[in-house]
Protein backbone atom coordinates (compact mmCIF):
# COMPACT_ATOMS: atom_id res chain seq x y z
CA UNK A 1 0.00 0.00 0.00
CA UNK A 2 1.40 3.35 -1.03
CA UNK A 3 1.94 5.60 1.96
CA UNK A 4 1.05 9.25 2.12
CA UNK A 5 4.22 11.27 2.65
CA UNK A 6 3.87 13.46 5.71
CA UNK A 7 4.80 17.08 5.31
CA UNK A 8 6.17 19.05 8.22
CA UNK A 9 4.10 22.13 8.82
CA UNK A 10 6.74 24.72 9.58
CA UNK A 11 4.86 27.99 9.33
CA UNK A 12 3.69 27.79 12.92
CA UNK A 13 6.50 28.48 15.33
CA UNK A 14 5.69 26.25 18.28
CA UNK A 15 8.09 26.00 21.19
CA UNK A 16 6.50 24.82 24.39
CA UNK A 17 9.27 23.11 26.27
CA UNK A 18 12.58 22.91 28.03
CA UNK A 19 13.84 26.46 28.36
CA UNK A 20 13.61 28.67 31.42
CA UNK A 21 15.08 31.63 29.53
CA UNK A 22 12.04 33.18 27.90
CA UNK A 23 14.19 35.75 26.11
CA UNK A 24 15.39 32.91 23.86
CA UNK A 25 12.01 31.35 23.10
CA UNK A 26 10.08 32.21 19.95
CA UNK A 27 6.50 33.42 20.52
CA UNK A 28 4.02 30.57 20.61
CA UNK A 29 1.44 30.43 17.84
CA UNK A 30 3.03 33.22 15.77
CA UNK A 31 2.25 32.99 12.07
CA UNK A 32 4.23 34.25 9.12
CA UNK A 33 0.99 35.75 7.86
CA UNK A 34 -2.06 36.86 9.78
CA UNK A 35 -4.16 35.62 6.88
CA UNK A 36 -2.79 32.10 6.87
CA UNK A 37 -6.00 30.41 8.05
CA UNK A 38 -8.12 32.17 5.46
CA UNK A 39 -7.25 29.40 2.99
CA UNK A 40 -8.71 25.88 3.28
CA UNK A 41 -5.51 24.31 1.95
CA UNK A 42 -3.43 26.01 4.63
CA UNK A 43 -5.69 24.71 7.38
CA UNK A 44 -5.34 21.23 5.91
CA UNK A 45 -1.57 21.59 5.92
CA UNK A 46 -1.65 22.65 9.56
CA UNK A 47 -3.54 19.48 10.48
CA UNK A 48 -0.96 17.38 8.63
CA UNK A 49 1.61 19.07 10.86
CA UNK A 50 -0.12 17.49 13.85
CA UNK A 51 0.45 14.02 12.43
CA UNK A 52 4.08 14.95 11.83
CA UNK A 53 4.63 15.86 15.50
CA UNK A 54 2.87 12.68 16.63
CA UNK A 55 4.96 10.59 14.24
CA UNK A 56 8.07 12.17 15.74
CA UNK A 57 6.98 11.68 19.35
CA UNK A 58 6.22 7.98 18.99
CA UNK A 59 9.50 7.13 17.23
CA UNK A 60 12.12 9.61 18.42
CA UNK A 61 15.28 7.49 18.72
CA UNK A 62 15.47 6.28 22.37
CA UNK A 63 13.03 8.86 23.75
CA UNK A 64 9.70 7.84 22.31
CA UNK A 65 6.16 7.58 23.58
CA UNK A 66 6.23 4.00 22.32
CA UNK A 67 9.13 3.08 24.63
CA UNK A 68 7.84 4.75 27.77
CA UNK A 69 4.38 3.21 27.37
CA UNK A 70 5.71 -0.34 26.89
CA UNK A 71 8.61 -0.57 29.33
CA UNK A 72 6.84 -0.43 32.74
CA UNK A 73 4.74 -3.49 31.88
CA UNK A 74 5.47 -7.18 32.28
CA UNK A 75 5.59 -8.12 28.59
CA UNK A 76 8.98 -6.61 27.70
CA UNK A 77 12.40 -5.94 29.19
CA UNK A 78 14.48 -2.92 28.20
CA UNK A 79 17.20 -5.01 26.57
CA UNK A 80 20.00 -3.38 24.60
CA UNK A 81 23.71 -4.00 24.92
CA UNK A 82 24.07 -3.96 28.71
CA UNK A 83 22.63 -2.54 31.94
CA UNK A 84 23.86 0.96 31.10
CA UNK A 85 22.72 1.03 27.47
CA UNK A 86 20.26 3.96 27.43
CA UNK A 87 20.17 4.20 31.22
CA UNK A 88 16.99 6.25 31.23
CA UNK A 89 15.13 3.32 29.63
CA UNK A 90 16.73 0.74 31.93
CA UNK A 91 15.56 2.81 34.91
CA UNK A 92 11.97 2.91 33.65
CA UNK A 93 12.02 -0.83 33.01
CA UNK A 94 13.47 -1.61 36.44
CA UNK A 95 11.38 0.99 38.36
CA UNK A 96 14.57 2.46 39.80
CA UNK A 97 16.02 5.97 39.77
CA UNK A 98 13.44 7.36 37.36
CA UNK A 99 14.69 10.92 37.47
CA UNK A 100 12.62 14.09 37.20
CA UNK A 101 15.09 14.88 34.42
CA UNK A 102 14.76 11.53 32.64
CA UNK A 103 15.37 12.54 29.02
CA UNK A 104 12.86 10.08 27.59
CA UNK A 105 9.89 11.06 29.75
CA UNK A 106 10.87 14.72 29.42
CA UNK A 107 10.94 14.48 25.61
CA UNK A 108 7.59 12.73 25.37
CA UNK A 109 5.95 15.28 27.67
CA UNK A 110 7.40 18.13 25.60
CA UNK A 111 6.26 16.72 22.27
CA UNK A 112 2.72 16.04 23.48
CA UNK A 113 2.53 19.69 24.50
CA UNK A 114 3.99 20.80 21.17
CA UNK A 115 1.22 18.90 19.42
CA UNK A 116 -1.30 20.48 21.80
CA UNK A 117 0.14 23.94 21.10
CA UNK A 118 -0.27 23.49 17.37
CA UNK A 119 -3.79 22.10 17.91
CA UNK A 120 -4.67 25.13 20.03
CA UNK A 121 -3.49 27.49 17.32
CA UNK A 122 -5.51 25.69 14.66
CA UNK A 123 -8.65 25.55 16.80
CA UNK A 124 -8.49 29.14 17.98
CA UNK A 125 -7.81 30.50 14.49
CA UNK A 126 -10.25 28.32 12.56
CA UNK A 127 -13.11 28.82 15.03
CA UNK A 128 -12.97 32.55 14.27
CA UNK A 129 -13.07 32.09 10.51
CA UNK A 130 -15.53 30.85 7.92
CA UNK A 131 -13.62 28.17 6.03
CA UNK A 132 -15.69 25.72 4.02
CA UNK A 133 -13.81 22.85 5.72
CA UNK A 134 -14.09 24.40 9.18
CA UNK A 135 -16.07 21.54 10.76
CA UNK A 136 -13.75 18.78 9.59
CA UNK A 137 -10.59 20.74 10.49
CA UNK A 138 -11.85 21.38 14.01
CA UNK A 139 -13.01 17.78 14.45
CA UNK A 140 -9.69 16.26 13.41
CA UNK A 141 -7.67 18.74 15.43
CA UNK A 142 -9.75 18.21 18.55
CA UNK A 143 -9.28 14.45 18.22
CA UNK A 144 -5.52 14.96 18.24
CA UNK A 145 -5.62 17.31 21.22
CA UNK A 146 -7.84 14.85 23.09
CA UNK A 147 -5.47 11.98 22.31
CA UNK A 148 -2.49 13.91 23.64
CA UNK A 149 -4.23 14.92 26.86
CA UNK A 150 -5.50 11.37 27.42
CA UNK A 151 -1.96 10.04 27.08
CA UNK A 152 -0.60 12.77 29.35
CA UNK A 153 -3.10 12.18 32.15
CA UNK A 154 -2.69 8.40 31.88
CA UNK A 155 1.06 8.64 32.37
CA UNK A 156 1.37 11.77 34.55
CA UNK A 157 -1.98 12.19 36.32
CA UNK A 158 -2.80 15.85 36.99
CA UNK A 159 -1.21 18.02 34.27
CA UNK A 160 -1.50 21.62 33.02
CA UNK A 161 -4.56 22.03 30.79
CA UNK A 162 -3.55 24.61 28.21
CA UNK A 163 -6.27 25.43 25.66
CA UNK A 164 -5.00 28.85 24.58
CA UNK A 165 -1.34 29.48 23.82
CA UNK A 166 0.52 32.40 25.39
CA UNK A 167 1.09 35.16 22.87
CA UNK A 168 3.78 37.11 24.69
CA UNK A 169 7.26 36.01 25.72
CA UNK A 170 7.22 36.05 29.50
CA UNK A 171 7.18 33.69 32.42
CA UNK A 172 3.85 35.20 33.53
CA UNK A 173 2.20 34.37 30.22
CA UNK A 174 3.47 30.81 30.31
CA UNK A 175 2.48 30.11 33.93
CA UNK A 176 -0.43 27.69 34.31
CA UNK A 177 -1.20 25.35 37.24
CA UNK A 178 -1.98 21.66 37.01
CA UNK A 179 -5.57 20.64 36.42
CA UNK A 180 -7.02 17.54 38.03
CA UNK A 181 -7.36 14.34 36.08
CA UNK A 182 -11.14 14.80 36.24
CA UNK A 183 -10.77 18.18 34.55
CA UNK A 184 -8.49 16.71 31.90
CA UNK A 185 -11.00 13.92 31.23
CA UNK A 186 -13.81 16.44 30.90
CA UNK A 187 -11.89 18.36 28.22
CA UNK A 188 -10.93 15.14 26.43
CA UNK A 189 -14.59 14.09 26.37
CA UNK A 190 -15.64 17.49 25.02
CA UNK A 191 -13.03 17.38 22.25
CA UNK A 192 -13.92 13.81 21.30
CA UNK A 193 -17.63 14.61 21.18
CA UNK A 194 -16.82 17.37 18.68
CA UNK A 195 -14.60 14.97 16.75
CA UNK A 196 -17.38 12.39 16.53
CA UNK A 197 -19.78 15.02 15.23
CA UNK A 198 -17.43 16.32 12.56
CA UNK A 199 -15.25 13.43 11.36
CA UNK A 200 -16.13 11.27 8.35
CA UNK A 201 -16.61 7.54 8.38
CA UNK A 202 -13.46 5.48 7.84
CA UNK A 203 -14.63 4.68 4.31
CA UNK A 204 -14.74 8.40 3.47
CA UNK A 205 -11.47 9.82 4.89
CA UNK A 206 -9.49 11.90 2.40
CA UNK A 207 -6.21 10.08 3.11
CA UNK A 208 -5.91 6.64 4.66
CA UNK A 209 -3.77 7.78 7.60
CA UNK A 210 -6.32 10.34 8.82
CA UNK A 211 -8.58 9.59 11.75
CA UNK A 212 -12.28 8.86 11.32
CA UNK A 213 -15.47 9.03 13.34
CA UNK A 214 -14.84 5.44 14.44
CA UNK A 215 -11.45 6.37 15.87
CA UNK A 216 -13.06 9.14 17.93
CA UNK A 217 -15.90 6.86 19.11
CA UNK A 218 -13.46 4.14 20.14
CA UNK A 219 -11.17 6.59 21.93
CA UNK A 220 -14.04 8.18 23.84
CA UNK A 221 -15.26 4.73 24.83
CA UNK A 222 -11.77 3.92 26.11
CA UNK A 223 -11.61 7.18 28.07
CA UNK A 224 -14.93 6.33 29.72
CA UNK A 225 -13.80 2.79 30.58
CA UNK A 226 -10.68 4.23 32.20
CA UNK A 227 -13.01 6.22 34.45
CA UNK A 228 -15.22 3.23 35.25
CA UNK A 229 -18.13 4.71 33.26
CA UNK A 230 -18.71 1.50 31.37
CA UNK A 231 -22.45 1.90 30.73
CA UNK A 232 -21.74 5.15 28.85
CA UNK A 233 -18.93 3.50 26.87
CA UNK A 234 -20.98 0.59 25.52
CA UNK A 235 -22.99 2.52 22.87
CA UNK A 236 -19.77 4.01 21.52
CA UNK A 237 -18.16 0.60 21.14
CA UNK A 238 -21.35 -0.79 19.60
CA UNK A 239 -21.28 1.98 16.97
CA UNK A 240 -17.72 1.02 16.00
CA UNK A 241 -18.43 -2.72 16.03
CA UNK A 242 -21.59 -2.44 13.93
CA UNK A 243 -19.83 -0.36 11.26
CA UNK A 244 -18.70 -2.61 8.36
CA UNK A 245 -15.72 -0.32 7.76
CA UNK A 246 -14.13 -1.86 10.87
CA UNK A 247 -13.18 -5.49 11.39
CA UNK A 248 -10.37 -7.82 12.41
CA UNK A 249 -7.73 -8.81 9.90
CA UNK A 250 -8.44 -12.41 8.98
CA UNK A 251 -4.94 -13.65 9.82
CA UNK A 252 -3.28 -12.65 13.08
CA UNK A 253 0.14 -12.89 11.40
CA UNK A 254 -0.81 -10.13 8.96
CA UNK A 255 -1.67 -7.40 11.48
CA UNK A 256 1.77 -5.78 11.42
CA UNK A 257 2.67 -6.38 7.78
CA UNK A 258 3.00 -3.61 5.21
CA UNK A 259 0.08 -5.07 3.26
CA UNK A 260 -2.38 -4.26 6.05
CA UNK A 261 -1.15 -0.77 6.96
CA UNK A 262 -4.10 1.61 7.39
CA UNK A 263 -6.27 -1.47 6.86
CA UNK A 264 -9.62 -2.59 8.16
CA UNK A 265 -8.38 -3.25 11.71
CA UNK A 266 -6.62 0.10 12.08
CA UNK A 267 -8.42 2.97 13.80
CA UNK A 268 -5.46 5.24 14.53
CA UNK A 269 -2.10 4.57 12.94
CA UNK A 270 1.09 6.56 12.47
CA UNK A 271 2.86 6.06 9.15
CA UNK A 272 6.58 6.06 8.39
CA UNK A 273 8.48 6.33 5.10
CA UNK A 274 12.01 5.87 3.78
CA UNK A 275 11.89 8.57 1.11
CA UNK A 276 14.70 10.51 2.77
CA UNK A 277 16.96 7.47 2.53
CA UNK A 278 19.17 8.55 5.44
CA UNK A 279 22.57 7.02 6.06
CA UNK A 280 25.13 7.13 8.86
CA UNK A 281 26.49 10.40 7.54
CA UNK A 282 23.28 12.41 7.50
CA UNK A 283 21.04 10.77 10.08
CA UNK A 284 19.61 13.38 12.46
CA UNK A 285 19.84 11.71 15.87
CA UNK A 286 17.11 13.21 17.98
CA UNK A 287 15.56 14.76 14.89
CA UNK A 288 12.79 13.79 12.50
CA UNK A 289 13.89 10.85 10.39
CA UNK A 290 10.45 10.02 8.88
CA UNK A 291 11.44 6.33 9.08
CA UNK A 292 10.79 4.12 12.12
CA UNK A 293 14.15 3.58 13.83
CA UNK A 294 12.47 1.58 16.60
CA UNK A 295 12.13 -1.44 14.35
CA UNK A 296 15.93 -1.61 14.18
CA UNK A 297 16.23 -0.91 17.91
CA UNK A 298 13.97 -3.87 18.71
CA UNK A 299 15.47 -6.43 16.31
CA UNK A 300 17.27 -9.43 17.86
CA UNK A 301 20.72 -8.19 18.75
CA UNK A 302 23.66 -8.89 16.45
CA UNK A 303 27.21 -8.76 17.81
CA UNK A 304 27.32 -12.53 17.65
CA UNK A 305 24.33 -13.09 19.94
CA UNK A 306 21.53 -14.12 17.55
CA UNK A 307 22.18 -16.19 14.43
CA UNK A 308 18.89 -15.89 12.55
CA UNK A 309 19.59 -18.53 9.91
CA UNK A 310 16.38 -20.21 8.75
CA UNK A 311 14.16 -17.24 9.58
CA UNK A 312 13.08 -14.11 7.72
CA UNK A 313 14.42 -11.84 10.49
CA UNK A 314 17.39 -9.47 10.44
CA UNK A 315 19.60 -8.54 13.37
CA UNK A 316 18.88 -5.32 15.23
CA UNK A 317 19.99 -3.69 18.47
CA UNK A 318 18.17 -5.84 20.98
CA UNK A 319 15.82 -3.48 22.86
CA UNK A 320 12.37 -4.47 24.17
CA UNK A 321 12.88 -8.20 24.57
CA UNK A 322 9.90 -10.38 25.56
CA UNK A 323 9.69 -11.57 29.15
CA UNK A 324 9.58 -15.21 30.18
CA UNK A 325 6.23 -14.41 31.81
CA UNK A 326 4.75 -13.49 28.44
CA UNK A 327 6.13 -16.65 26.83
CA UNK A 328 4.58 -18.73 29.60
CA UNK A 329 1.23 -16.98 29.22
CA UNK A 330 1.09 -17.84 25.51
CA UNK A 331 2.06 -21.44 26.18
CA UNK A 332 -0.43 -21.83 29.03
CA UNK A 333 -3.20 -20.62 26.71
CA UNK A 334 -2.18 -22.98 23.91
CA UNK A 335 -1.92 -19.83 21.82
CA UNK A 336 0.25 -20.99 18.92
CA UNK A 337 -0.61 -18.62 16.06
CA UNK A 338 -0.67 -15.39 18.04
CA UNK A 339 2.48 -16.38 19.91
CA UNK A 340 4.28 -16.85 16.58
CA UNK A 341 3.09 -13.41 15.48
CA UNK A 342 4.43 -11.87 18.70
CA UNK A 343 7.65 -13.65 19.61
CA UNK A 344 10.02 -16.53 18.82
CA UNK A 345 11.59 -18.66 21.53
CA UNK A 346 15.18 -19.85 21.47
CA UNK A 347 14.01 -23.44 20.96
CA UNK A 348 11.99 -22.35 17.93
CA UNK A 349 14.96 -20.43 16.53
CA UNK A 350 17.24 -23.44 16.92
CA UNK A 351 14.67 -25.67 15.25
CA UNK A 352 14.58 -23.28 12.29
CA UNK A 353 18.37 -23.48 11.91
CA UNK A 354 19.55 -20.51 13.96
CA UNK A 355 21.15 -20.19 17.37
CA UNK A 356 21.78 -17.94 20.37
CA UNK A 357 25.29 -17.47 21.68
CA UNK A 358 25.71 -16.26 25.24
CA UNK A 359 23.05 -14.19 26.92
CA UNK A 360 22.13 -10.75 25.57
CA UNK A 361 21.20 -8.25 28.27
CA UNK A 362 17.67 -8.77 29.65
CA UNK A 363 17.21 -11.88 27.49
CA UNK A 364 14.72 -14.37 28.90
CA UNK A 365 14.57 -16.93 26.10
CA UNK A 366 12.76 -15.15 23.26
CA UNK A 367 12.89 -12.23 20.82
CA UNK A 368 9.93 -10.34 19.40
CA UNK A 369 8.36 -10.99 16.01
CA UNK A 370 5.73 -8.26 16.40
CA UNK A 371 7.13 -5.00 14.99
CA UNK A 372 10.18 -6.99 13.87
CA UNK A 373 13.17 -6.51 11.59
CA UNK A 374 11.96 -8.67 8.72
CA UNK A 375 13.44 -9.11 5.28
CA UNK A 376 10.00 -8.26 3.89
CA UNK A 377 10.25 -4.82 5.51
CA UNK A 378 13.56 -3.93 3.92
CA UNK A 379 14.03 -0.88 1.74
CA UNK A 380 16.37 0.15 -1.03
CA UNK A 381 16.47 3.74 0.26
CA UNK A 382 19.58 4.57 2.28
CA UNK A 383 21.04 2.36 4.99
CA UNK A 384 18.69 -0.48 5.92
CA UNK A 385 19.00 -0.06 9.69
CA UNK A 386 17.86 3.57 9.51
CA UNK A 387 15.03 3.24 7.00
CA UNK A 388 12.40 0.79 8.22
CA UNK A 389 8.89 1.96 7.30
CA UNK A 390 6.76 -0.12 9.68
CA UNK A 391 3.78 1.84 11.03
CA UNK A 392 2.67 2.04 14.66
CA UNK A 393 -0.89 0.83 15.17
CA UNK A 394 -1.93 3.01 18.11
CA UNK A 395 -5.57 1.93 18.23
CA UNK A 396 -6.99 -1.10 16.50
CA UNK A 397 -10.27 -2.95 16.31
CA UNK A 398 -9.15 -5.88 18.48
CA UNK A 399 -8.62 -3.48 21.39
CA UNK A 400 -12.11 -2.08 20.85
CA UNK A 401 -13.57 -5.60 21.12
CA UNK A 402 -11.69 -6.26 24.36
CA UNK A 403 -12.70 -2.89 25.82
CA UNK A 404 -16.30 -3.67 24.88
CA UNK A 405 -16.01 -7.07 26.56
CA UNK A 406 -14.71 -5.38 29.71
CA UNK A 407 -17.55 -2.84 29.67
CA UNK A 408 -20.23 -5.48 29.10
CA UNK A 409 -18.79 -7.60 31.92
CA UNK A 410 -18.78 -4.63 34.30
CA UNK A 411 -22.45 -4.04 33.50
CA UNK A 412 -23.44 -7.67 34.05
CA UNK A 413 -23.96 -8.35 30.33
CA UNK A 414 -21.71 -11.39 30.29
CA UNK A 415 -23.13 -13.04 27.18
CA UNK A 416 -22.25 -9.91 25.19
CA UNK A 417 -18.83 -9.81 26.85
CA UNK A 418 -18.14 -13.41 25.85
CA UNK A 419 -19.23 -12.69 22.27
CA UNK A 420 -16.71 -9.87 21.82
CA UNK A 421 -13.97 -11.76 23.64
CA UNK A 422 -14.51 -14.82 21.46
CA UNK A 423 -14.06 -12.81 18.27
CA UNK A 424 -10.50 -12.00 19.33
CA UNK A 425 -9.84 -15.55 20.50
CA UNK A 426 -11.19 -17.12 17.34
CA UNK A 427 -9.02 -14.93 15.14
CA UNK A 428 -6.04 -16.15 17.19
CA UNK A 429 -7.05 -19.78 16.54
CA UNK A 430 -8.47 -20.37 20.03
CA UNK A 431 -11.83 -21.84 20.97
CA UNK A 432 -14.65 -19.88 22.60
CA UNK A 433 -14.49 -19.45 26.34
CA UNK A 434 -16.97 -21.54 28.28
CA UNK A 435 -20.58 -20.37 27.98
CA UNK A 436 -20.75 -20.62 31.78
CA UNK A 437 -17.88 -18.19 32.35
CA UNK A 438 -19.23 -15.12 34.16
CA UNK A 439 -18.39 -12.35 36.61
CA UNK A 440 -14.88 -12.14 38.00
CA UNK A 441 -13.73 -15.27 36.22
CA UNK A 442 -14.79 -13.78 32.89
CA UNK A 443 -13.07 -10.50 33.74
CA UNK A 444 -9.85 -12.40 34.45
CA UNK A 445 -10.16 -14.09 31.05
CA UNK A 446 -10.53 -10.68 29.40
CA UNK A 447 -7.46 -9.41 31.28
CA UNK A 448 -5.40 -12.38 30.10
CA UNK A 449 -6.66 -12.08 26.53
CA UNK A 450 -5.66 -8.43 26.46
CA UNK A 451 -2.18 -9.35 27.74
CA UNK A 452 -1.69 -11.71 24.82
CA UNK A 453 -3.41 -9.71 22.08
CA UNK A 454 -1.83 -6.32 22.88
CA UNK A 455 1.59 -7.49 24.07
CA UNK A 456 4.26 -4.87 23.27
CA UNK A 457 1.67 -2.27 22.25
CA UNK A 458 1.91 -0.06 25.33
CA UNK A 459 -1.38 -0.88 27.09
CA UNK A 460 -0.50 -3.50 29.71
CA UNK A 461 1.04 -1.44 32.51
CA UNK A 462 -1.58 1.31 32.44
CA UNK A 463 -4.33 -1.32 32.51
CA UNK A 464 -2.74 -3.04 35.51
CA UNK A 465 -2.65 0.30 37.34
CA UNK A 466 -6.29 1.17 36.68
CA UNK A 467 -7.43 -2.38 37.52
CA UNK A 468 -5.51 -2.31 40.82
CA UNK A 469 -3.51 -5.35 39.70
CA UNK A 470 -0.05 -3.79 39.34
CA UNK A 471 1.23 -4.72 42.80
CA UNK A 472 0.25 -8.37 42.27
CA UNK A 473 1.31 -8.83 38.65
CA UNK A 474 4.57 -6.90 39.08
CA UNK A 475 5.51 -8.37 42.45
CA UNK A 476 9.25 -8.87 42.78
CA UNK A 477 10.17 -6.51 39.94
CA UNK A 478 10.95 -3.43 42.03
CA UNK A 479 7.59 -1.82 41.25
CA UNK A 480 5.92 0.37 43.89
CA UNK A 481 2.84 2.56 43.67
CA UNK A 482 5.17 5.51 43.04
CA UNK A 483 5.67 4.10 39.56
CA UNK A 484 1.97 4.44 38.68
CA UNK A 485 2.84 7.89 37.32
CA UNK A 486 5.92 9.40 35.74
CA UNK A 487 7.49 12.46 37.37
CA UNK A 488 6.52 15.90 36.12
CA UNK A 489 9.65 16.94 34.17
CA UNK A 490 11.99 19.23 36.06
CA UNK A 491 12.10 21.50 33.01
CA UNK A 492 8.34 22.06 33.24
CA UNK A 493 8.52 23.05 36.90
CA UNK A 494 11.53 25.27 36.19
CA UNK A 495 9.84 27.29 33.47
CA UNK A 496 6.23 27.21 34.66
CA UNK A 497 5.91 29.71 37.50
CA UNK A 498 2.52 28.30 38.48
CA UNK A 499 4.19 25.03 39.52
CA UNK A 500 6.47 24.30 42.47
CA UNK A 501 8.21 21.18 43.71
CA UNK A 502 5.09 20.54 45.77
CA UNK A 503 3.28 19.84 42.51
CA UNK A 504 5.60 16.94 41.76
CA UNK A 505 4.01 13.48 41.65
CA UNK A 506 4.36 11.44 44.88
CA UNK A 507 7.71 9.83 45.57
CA UNK A 508 9.81 11.88 43.15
Amino acid sequence: MRKYIYSCFALLLINMACSSDFAEVAPIGVLESSTFFEKESNAEEAVIGLYDIMQYNYAKDWSSAFFIKVLPGDAANAGGGNSTDQTQLQNIDDYTNVSISNPSTESVWSLYYKAIALANTIINEVEQGSLSNKESILAETKFMRAWCYFELTTMWGDVPLRLVNPTTISSEAFAIPKSTRAEIYAQVESDLAAAIAGLPDKSAVSHNFRVSKGAAQATLGKVLVFQGRTAEAIPLFEAVISNPAHDLEANVADIWSESTEFGIESLFELGYISTNGVDWGNVAWGGRMESNLHIQLMGPRGDGFFDLTGTDFINGWGFNLPTAKLVSAFEAAGDVDRKAATLMTEAELVKAGGSVSGGPWDYEGAFRTKYATRTSQTTSDGVLELNYTTNWRLLRYAEVLLLAAEAYNAEGQDSNARAELNKVRNRAGLADVSATLTGTALFDAIVNEKYLELAHEGQRFWDLVRWGKASTELSGTGYTSKNDLYPIPASEIDKNDALTIADQNPGY
